[in-house]
């Protein structure tokens, strides 16, 4: 779980930005949203196999192969 020590002299808005970048590297909202609804199997199935398919697609143009 991330945290956040408000500084001295540092008003909220920046330190709720702060954490919100923190909540967002470790992959917190991601997380949240992706179990917000039930998904299939064969859905899960389909989105990491268009994950994968993009991720090679990346490499190929990356390395001009």
């Amino acid at each position: 779980m991330p945290a956040v020590k408000i500084r001295e002299n540092e008003n909220f808005e920046r330190a709720f930005r702060r954490f919100t970048k923190q909540c967002e590297k470790a992959g917190l909202m991601s997380d949240i949203k992706r179990h917000q609804h039930y998904e299939k199997p064969s859905e899960k199935k389909k989105r990491k196999l268009a994950a994968a398919k993009r991720k090679q697609r990346k490499l190929r143009i990356m390395f001009g192969n």
